[in-house]
């Protein structure tokens, strides 16, 4: 079997754009991944053209060759896009692999280690401020508006949920506030009372038996981090998520709060996420199958494991994602609970062959050959990203 032509997808995702890899055969098998980081589309696709073109005519069996000859053409930039593409190129290999031989990619890493996984819903009410439109729902426009959404949650069965810092009150304020945060990274007085209300909403509407997160991403630094993770203390989160570059900054806000701190999932790779396990600056390390391929993210999970962490796949995708996240968990035996998107575009079904079974709060782990689901082209091709700047 040789490959015969890497493609891309770039479709719309209602909120954001999806990008796809596909990785075509003289067999007549081709294997899909999701990849991407939704800000940098055009340059996503020319990487993945480039590295491509090298690998036609060659056999796709050997990922682990394909992944170290592709890393090392790019030894002077390895991160980045770059890792981010190669990525996207190993993952469909994964995906062929597994076709050709008949077996789910999770069996080709001795899983499963588990048939079902423990999901949350993830960014709960976040994207109905301004897209409730699109996926049927309310609007939301109080904090009563997002505790309700908390309690269709557990209504669903979820037994976990994460939001974020929500000011949709006054909906251009907020997004001048959202703005200013990514810029400055300062929490105001506002957005920390905010944020106290609605995180006390939310366990008011929940109880103190479901799960609640928090993800700041990197908009807040971790000196007003801690000033927040101090407000929220008596709510008893399930975890603080925040983006730092800096593990001993980041060690220190662990060390500050009783609030289990989550972290990683923008770093690449072992070597990016060992200081930070050195550090002891997350309890929970969270991992993005997209911006390393499969084998990395379990290298950097099995780190982990060795430092007695847990780790949580990152993914608020299409489903393809969701279904290589899975992949992942049932091939670790370290995993603390994954993301899933309950609100997305009301086509992102139709973009694939299979949509995770979800039950309890619980997904169950595909069994089909690959990843267990297939783009479909022509429903990608149809609903492609017309868009201009993404992110």
């Amino acid at each position: 079997m040789k490959i015969t032509a890497v493609e891309t997808f770039t479709v719309d995702g209602g909120t954001h754009p999806w990008q796809f890899c596909a990785v075509r055969t003289d067999a007549g098998l081709t294997g899909y991944s999701e990849i991407g980081t939704e800000a940098i589309l055009h340059g996503i696709e020319g990487l993945v053209r480039d590295f491509g073109e090298r690998l036609v005519g060659r056999d796709p069996g050997p990922i682990e060759r394909i992944y170290t000859d592709l890393y090392r053409l790019m030894w002077q930039a390895p991160y980045g896009a770059t890792l981010v593409a190669i990525a996207g190129i190993e993952l469909a290999l994964w995906d062929l692999k597994g076709k050709a031989l008949g077996v789910p990619v999770h069996a080709l890493l001795g899983g499963p280690t588990r048939e079902r996984q423990r999901v949350y819903w993830s960014h709960l009410a976040s994207a109905r401020v301004r897209h409730h439109a699109l996926f049927g729902a309310r609007p939301v426009r109080t904090v009563g508006d997002i505790a309700d959404c908390a309690r269709e949650a557990v209504a669903m069965g979820y037994t976990a949920l994460k939001t974020n810092i929500i000011m949709p009150e006054d909906a251009p304020a907020a997004a001048a506030a959202a703005a200013a945060a990514r810029t400055d990274r300062v929490l105001t007085t506002a957005r920390l009372r905010q944020a106290e209300r609605q995180i006390a909403a939310i366990r008011d509407a929940v109880g103190p038996d479901v799960d609640v997160c928090l993800d700041v991403g990197s908009s807040v630094a971790p000196p007003d981090a801690l000033r927040l993770a101090q407000a929220l203390e008596p709510y008893d989160l399930f975890w603080l998520e925040i983006d730092n570059q800096d593990p001993g900054a980041l060690a220190a806000l662990r060390a500050a709060t009783r609030i289990p701190i989550t972290s990683g999932e923008t770093l690449q790779g072992p070597r990016q996420f060992l200081p930070f396990f050195q550090a002891r600056a997350m309890d929970t390390a969270m991992i993005d199958i997209r911006y390393q391929g499969l084998a990395e993210a379990r290298r950097v999970a099995e780190l982990a494991a060795v430092y007695d962490l847990k780790v949580a796949p990152h993914n608020f995708n299409g489903h393809l994602c969701t279904f290589q996240s899975l992949h992942l968990t049932a091939a670790l035996a370290n995993v603390r609970i994954m993301e899933y998107d309950v609100d997305a575009a009301p086509w992102r079904d139709d973009l694939f062959t299979h949509a995770p079974e979800v039950a309890g709060g619980e997904m169950l782990v595909p069994q089909r050959p690959g990843w267990g689901t297939d783009l479909r082209e022509d429903v990608a091709r149809r609903h492609a990203w017309r868009g201009g700047a993404a992110g």
